[in-house]
């Protein structure tokens, strides 16, 4: 070896790893502090009178409003018959939703026949229907649990398929290639290269299902985070008003973080 490799090989360095791109990730501290923030705003706001308390409270007597439902024992009344309706409903829905636009994704007849009733039923303003369901299931659980599913289903099939569509067809045609079974494909290569697009459509469908599940609450419930706006917003009690507001969007949060949770388990294999 001669001196001029040696003297390459002592001061070569090292090249940084570069695989790692279009990853985006920011601390988790980001978004807590933008809350921060704006309830801080909000509360000075208030606060130093530029901001009516007729049209917005105070968020530190919103925050009292939420501590009193809690103590009360209401906060758990009205939010347990709303996490029962949006599990059932949206379970339902979304796993209709996924089924179905697996089977448009993979079958040409499917697709065919489907497609064009997908497209017709998405567009439905699906509040509008609430009278229909209970019409048709009485204005008892199974119409609110018809309406929520419904409402998941659609949105679902669309982002399933879509889904499906655009698995690189180059791992299709290798694992062809490789003489791999139909259902090897589809369970190995298909459904994991859609994960991430069901995933994502998931988070829209399940925002949909709470923005139905409130409407559904406010038609003949007694007791749901629906009905205590309803309530609350019949008596012009803002303070009820927004801590129902807060409760929603706080499950909103809490669902959007399952989500996430669920992508980190099922998509490792992306990193």
């Amino acid at each position: 070896m001669t001196d001029a490799t040696l003297n390459q090989q002592s001061t070569a360095r090292p090249v940084p790893f570069r695989g790692g791109g279009f990853r985006p990730s920011a601390p988790r501290w980001i978004g807590a502090l933008v809350f921060i923030v704006l309830i801080a705003f909000l509360e000075w706001g208030t606060r130093a009178g530029w901001i009516s308390n007729l049209t917005m409270p105070r968020p530190s007597d919103v925050f009292a409003t939420l501590v009193e439902l809690a103590e009360s024992g209401m906060l758990w009344t009205h939010l347990a018959p709303s996490l029962g309706r949006l599990v059932v409903g949206a379970a339902i829905g979304a796993t209709l939703g996924i089924a179905v636009g697996v089977m448009i994704g993979l079958f040409s007849v499917a697709r065919a026949g489907l497609v064009p009733l997908v497209a017709a039923l998405f567009p439905i303003p699906k509040i509008a229907l609430l009278p229909l369901f209970v019409i048709w299931f009485g204005i008892g659980e199974t119409s609110k649990y018809a309406l929520i599913a419904f409402g998941t289903f659609t949105p679902t099939v669309v982002a399933t398929y879509g889904a499906v569509d655009n698995v690189d067809r180059a791992l299709i045609r290798m694992g062809q290639s490789f003489s791999l079974s139909w259902s090897t494909i589809v369970l190995r290569i298909v459904l994991p290269g859609a994960m991430p697009g069901i995933l994502s459509g998931l988070r829209v469908s399940l925002a949909i299902a709470i923005i139905l599940l409130v409407a559904a609450e406010m038609l003949g419930a007694e007791y749901g985070i629906g009905a205590y706006i309803l309530q609350a917003g019949s008596l012009y009690d803002l303070e009820r008003l927004f801590a129902g507001v807060t409760i929603l969007s706080l499950l909103g949060v809490l669902v959007s973080s399952g989500i996430g949770m669920v992508e980190r388990r099922l998509l490792r294999w992306r990193a």
